[in-house]
């Protein structure tokens, strides 16, 4: 609910070729992307190769 208030107020009106709204989508996508791959990808990087194979 922060984000798409904070979103608003800096896109409100704004047309599609605006380029604060060009550049803030894909910088937005790219922090959402890397903070809900981060918590899996540390976790999977910590399991002991061998032992995942084995496993397998």
């Amino acid at each position: 609910i922060f984000v798409g208030r904070v979103a608003d107020q800096f896109l409100y009106g704004a047309g599609a070729l605006d380029p604060l709204a060009i550049v803030a989508a894909p910088v937005v996508l790219a922090l959402v992307a890397a903070t809900a791959t981060y918590l899996p990808a540390r976790r999977a990087s910590r399991v002991d190769p061998v032992r995942a194979l084995r496993a397998e």
